[in-house]
């Protein structure tokens, strides 16, 4: 049995439980998160957060992206949000690569020549979440009126820490 297989099964026990009480579009709590896909990162319940509550927007070290900001802009303009979170966290595998040295592997595994593409690697988790929240303060597609706040998760202990 697939994994999928798994999830179809294990969702038709979830949707019992959920109900068919129609949940608006628009998160309530007015807050899109940007994250990272890490699956040790369970953002809703580390949050506090319901279904419905807010957009959560994942990829790989959860940085700020032309996508994310797309998704970002679609969030804010169509769905009414006020407020981004960007939250990384501690153990990132975005950690564990340079471009260069990523761009060999690719290039040995799959053939395929990506030098030169940036695949958004850090050394210092505290600076990306810095860097990805002055690169959506300095977006013109992310009104001034916007809140900008950013943190780290601790993948260890499941505690977050502000980051000014």
């Amino acid at each position: 049995m697939s994994y999928f297989d798994r999830f179809l099964k294990t969702n038709r026990a979830y949707a019992d439980l959920h109900g068919t009480a129609h949940l608006p579009l628009k998160p309530k709590t007015q807050v899109a998160i940007v994250t990272c896909m890490d699956s040790r990162l369970h953002v809703a319940p580390a949050l506090g957060l319901a279904l419905g509550d807010a957009h959560i927007l994942r990829n790989a070290g959860g940085r700020v992206t032309e996508d994310i900001i797309r998704s970002l802009v679609i969030s804010q303009q169509q769905m009414g949000t006020r407020e981004i979170v960007v939250l990384h966290h501690t153990d990132c595998g975005a950690q564990t690569f340079t471009n260069e040295d990523f761009a060999k592997h690719i290039h040995r595994e799959l053939g395929v020549d990506v030098a030169g593409q940036d695949f958004l690697p850090f050394e210092d988790v505290e600076d990306s979440v810095r860097e990805d929240m002055e690169m959506l303060r300095q977006s013109p597609l992310i009104p001034d009126d916007v809140m900008i706040s950013g943190a780290i998760y601790d993948v260890d202990t499941g505690l977050m820490t502000q980051v000014q």
